[in-house]
């Protein structure tokens, strides 16, 4: 697999012209209705149908308001490509958006893929070794084979409330650290602490509010570079899968990911082949306490510039400003 495109005829942004651009796709068998007749699970997955329906509808106004468009527009990057796996066996284009249940959507992309037979039986080391888990990324397309994937293939990303998922992604970066990767502690850390703590004179380690500051600060790119790849954890919705150039069959919400996962298998067509994996009580709820209590005490001027920020995530996928925010 090659990782430059130059090398596999991939420019560095690809653009769809209108014609080129795909339309939601249909079921593949006709409807989900059809599908569904007698079965209380499938009631319960066709019950999706209209939720999606109302999310993509969102989803094509927020991105034609052009006063938006400054939020809202990514283009086809090379940074995009990297996020997108494939399975090329049935047609499906996952966008990773890191702290929403990616991990498990992986694992049913390589199982899928026919690298192993079930998820598990995946190694967990493997599932981010992106040069062994048999699960190819569409930067490593040419041109011609990534439009071809991006205009026919079944395409979706999981998304979740977008200050939910900064305090997600601080804890398991900064906090606990679960799969040890020291670069967050002792490389980027620092370089937030040193640019941005107001206070010098003190020894603690990174502290939500610094974070805050970096995330909301209009210059923070400059930093982005230096930290490369590992930024995803924290880049918008937007940033990652440009929701407003790629046209997603399916959005679906960390927090009803109960009734969205389902749903997203039987509309690729693959829900007979793999289920996936259990979820645990609690996971996926969302603690609006929890959010209120870790923004409780930071500065107004940083909490909306952090809103600033990811603004088009909160509007394009209709999650509501928060509360702390409207007075």
């Amino acid at each position: 697999m090659m990782n430059s495109y130059e090398s596999k005829d991939v420019p560095s942004e690809i653009t769809l012209a209108e014609s080129e651009k795909p339309q939601v796709l249909e079921l593949k068998i006709s409807s989900l209705e059809e599908q569904c007749v007698g079965t209380a699970s499938c009631r319960e997955v066709l019950g999706q149908e209209p939720v999606n329906m109302e999310r993509l509808e969102l989803l094509r106004n927020v991105c034609e308001d052009a006063s938006l468009k400054n939020v809202t527009y990514s283009g086809i990057s090379r940074f995009v490509l990297d996020r997108i796996f494939v399975s090329d066996k049935y047609k499906i284009l996952f966008c990773q958006t890191p702290k929403v249940g990616n991990t498990q959507w992986k694992k049913v992309l390589i199982v899928l893929n026919g690298a192993f037979s079930s998820i598990k039986k995946i190694p967990e080391s493997l599932v981010h070794d992106h040069e062994k888990n048999h699960l190819p990324r569409l930067s490593s397309y040419r041109k011609p084979e990534v439009k071809k994937r991006l205009n026919s293939y079944f395409k979706f990303l999981i998304v979740r409330d977008p200050f939910d998922r900064l305090i997600s992604a601080f804890k398991d970066k900064f906090l606990q650290n679960p799969r040890f990767e020291p670069w967050y502690k002792h490389e980027i850390a620092p370089a937030i602490i040193q640019r941005y703590r107001k206070n010098h004179t003190e020894v603690r380690g990174l502290q939500f509010e610094d974070f805050v500051r970096y995330l909301g600060d209009p210059n923070h790119r400059w930093l982005d570079v230096q930290f490369g790849d590992h930024i995803i954890h924290w880049a918008t919705y937007v940033e990652l899968c440009a929701p407003c150039e790629i046209k997603y069959d399916v959005i679906g919400h960390h927090e009803t990911l109960r009734n969205d996962a389902p749903y997203i298998l039987k509309k690729a067509g693959v829900d007979h082949l793999i289920s996936y994996p259990p979820i645990p009580p609690g996971i996926t709820e969302y603690n609006r306490t929890k959010v209120k209590q870790y923004f409780l005490g930071l500065s107004k001027r940083d909490i909306r510039r952090l809103y600033t920020r990811f603004q088009g995530d909160f509007k394009l996928f209709g999650y509501s400003k928060p509360s702390f925010l409207l007075v």
